[in-house]
């Protein structure tokens, strides 16, 4: 369908879509800590794609430990019928201007540029900008206690468990490599000042 008609036709439809998630991920993808939402716009398509059937499909957000993700997996169900719907909401998201963290985290910069160059870039891009060709999302303009739950869900089974979520299981196993919550402290700061203004 997007060869045939264009990504645009999906981005138009699915602004429509989207109104019902900009109550939790903010009108322009911006994100919500509070509603622990992530900031979305911008992300790849393939990768707003994938998570989005993750959900659907009850391969993510089925942890009882996982409230925010039962949340969004209720969600994805009730508002997202079938994958073309999901194609356009995925397709509207990703043309959304890209967000960049408010509040830099602190941290140790040059630990943390070394410990994510060293464990996180050769996927995720040398500046968090992420790599479609390797299933690895943008990690610049997520907030920190996002990139935490995230990593947390991934290093203790809570998330990338399915058979079928090649990318998760991946995601999951590096998560078991990195020494301490203050190392990964280190890196978000590091992440965080990606695409901010020097």
């Amino acid at each position: 369908m997007l060869l045939i008609y264009g990504a645009g036709c999906f981005a138009a439809d699915g602004d429509k879509l989207f109104a019902q998630c900009a109550a939790c991920h903010g009108s322009k993808g911006e994100g919500n800590a509070t509603f622990n939402a992530p900031a979305i716009a911008g992300q790849d398509t393939t990768y707003l794609e994938r998570q989005l059937r993750n959900f659907r499909n009850r391969r993510r957000g089925i942890d009882k430990s996982d409230v925010p993700g039962a949340q969004m997996q209720a969600a994805a169900t009730a508002t997202l019928a079938n994958d073309a719907a999901i194609a356009k909401v995925a397709s509207y998201v990703a043309s959304l201007p890209k967000t960049i963290t408010a509040v830099a985290a602190p941290g140790n910069l040059h630990n943390g540029n070394n410990l994510y160059q060293g464990k996180c870039g050769a996927c995720h891009g040398g500046a968090a900008e992420g790599n479609p060709a390797l299933n690895a999302p943008r990690l610049a303009g997520l907030d920190a206690p996002y990139i935490k739950r995230q990593f947390a869900h991934f290093r203790d089974g809570v998330r990338g468990t399915d058979p079928q979520d090649t990318p998760g299981r991946q995601m999951a196993m590096m998560a078991k490599t990195l020494p301490s919550d203050r190392d990964l402290d280190d890196i978000i700061a590091f992440i965080h000042r990606q695409g901010r203004p020097k």
